[in-house]
């Protein structure tokens, strides 16, 4: 049922991204001033964890969830309903929904932490949590739902 290969390829991208995350954290550690390190690198770090429970709630489900209004998704995956380790995503890919899920979420994780550097030494962590939550529900996800969504339904594949 599962290709192993496919499986093994997905597992090894998730992770290379993710580690993506704290050598951002690193690289804009180094291009800060000495007295704000510390908080660019949190920044970075708590974007994992906080992109992580909105993903898991309803981030993937606004992203990937059935079609409302070509904007965004449903509550078809709310707190990843109806995915397990046996769920297969697609019908050609071969690798289980739950590596789908997070693969999306890697990048969902490092694509706000990128823009962290565009306001080092400028905002305070109370701000950064609002801008990284408002952007997230926001933008982030409905341009993933309007741009991935519509890839797979040409496909067949979602």
């Amino acid at each position: 049922m599962f290709d192993t290969g496919n499986t093994a390829f997905m597992l090894l991208a998730t992770s290379l991204v993710m580690l993506m995350t704290p050598g951002l954290a690193f690289f804009y550690g180094g291009l800060v001033s000495r007295k704000n390190v510390l908080t660019i690198m949190m920044q970075s770090f708590v974007s994992m964890g906080w992109t992580t429970i909105l993903w898991v709630i309803f981030g993937f489900t606004m992203s990937f969830g059935n079609d409302i209004g070509g904007i965004i998704g449903n509550s078809k995956y709310l707190f990843l309903h109806g995915i397990s380790v046996t769920t297969p995503f697609g019908a050609n890919t071969g690798i289980p929904m739950i590596v789908f899920v997070a693969y999306q979420m890697m990048f969902a994780i490092i694509t706000p932490a990128l823009i962290t550097g565009a306001f080092a030494d400028r905002v305070k962590f109370k701000a950064y949590m609002l801008f990284l939550t408002v952007w997230l529900i926001f933008v982030y996800f409905p341009l993933v739902h309007m741009v991935w969504v519509e890839v797979y339904s040409k496909n067949g594949e979602f």
